[in-house]
């Protein structure tokens, strides 16, 4: 206390006003947090600025457009998340760079579970020919990076194929992973994807030069302990039961 007899205020911390840039990301989280939990038409305006802690119009004043613009602008910001888990070095093993990328991917599949399947199902009211082209620029963007690491930035058709068939096969194992109330393991989950790719990109080999080529190289950077090594070793007694087939 001081000499007067009264307790000295305690000064309350400045208010900041938010530039325009911090207030629409503000928005753009709220936004997609509650598109992760739940599907696009079950969310209003409302239930953003309430999640916000902002007013009704302000978020007018940031998507004039309403909802269908501030859904459009959250599912821009998600496949930016999703491409960037496809980002990686260019070093060690393609495997482990495999499992990386899925590690982050499948990690946003979790978090973001109600979302990423309405996304991906579709059927939504708010879905538009934009809403889809964003959503197909993330599965071009995954196989492009998905190529580049396997130094095929012209891939013929096979292999192309390919690659477009595993990530399709990344997004449908996702959508039912969330239906069997997330099982297996997220990381046993990951290992199986890796697997399916390394399988298909070996079978497509069997058909295809140039896809030959570039699994080749591939297997060259892997190691005695990786997975393909293992994959080999669960295979061998599979394959020997067909051994009179040769």
């Amino acid at each position: 206390m001081t000499g007067s007899g009264t307790v000295p205020a305690v000064p309350r911390p400045a208010y900041r006003r938010l530039s325009v840039e911090e207030r629409r990301a503000q928005l753009l989280a709220a936004a997609l947090d509650l598109f992760a939990h739940r599907a696009p038409e079950d969310v209003s305006l409302d239930d953003v600025a309430h999640a916000a802690q902002v007013s009704r119009p302000l978020v007018y004043r940031y998507f004039p457009g309403g909802k269908q613009q501030l859904y459009e602008a959250a599912l821009r910001s998600a496949a930016d998340i999703l491409e960037g888990c496809f980002t990686e070095p260019e070093t060690g093993p393609l495997t482990q760079r495999l499992s990386r990328a899925l590690d982050r991917y499948l990690a946003f599949v979790d978090q973001h579970d109600a979302g990423f399947a309405a996304l991906l199902q579709g059927g939504s009211v708010v879905e538009t020919t934009r809403t889809t082209a964003i959503v197909d620029e993330v599965r071009r963007t995954a196989a492009d990076r998905i190529l580049h690491h396997l130094d095929a930035p012209e891939p013929a058709p096979r292999l192309r194929m390919a690659v477009r068939t595993w990530i399709t096969a990344v997004e449908a194992a996702s959508l039912m992973w969330l239906d069997a109330d997330k099982q297996p393991p997220l990381d046993e989950l990951r290992d199986w994807l890796v697997d399916h790719f390394v399988a298909l990109l070996t079978v497509t080999a069997a058909t295809d030069e140039q896809t030959a080529r570039v699994t080749r190289a591939a297997l060259r950077t892997e190691t005695a302990e990786g997975p393909v090594a293992e994959l080999v070793r669960r295979l061998l007694p599979v394959l020997g039961d067909a051994s009179h087939l040769l």
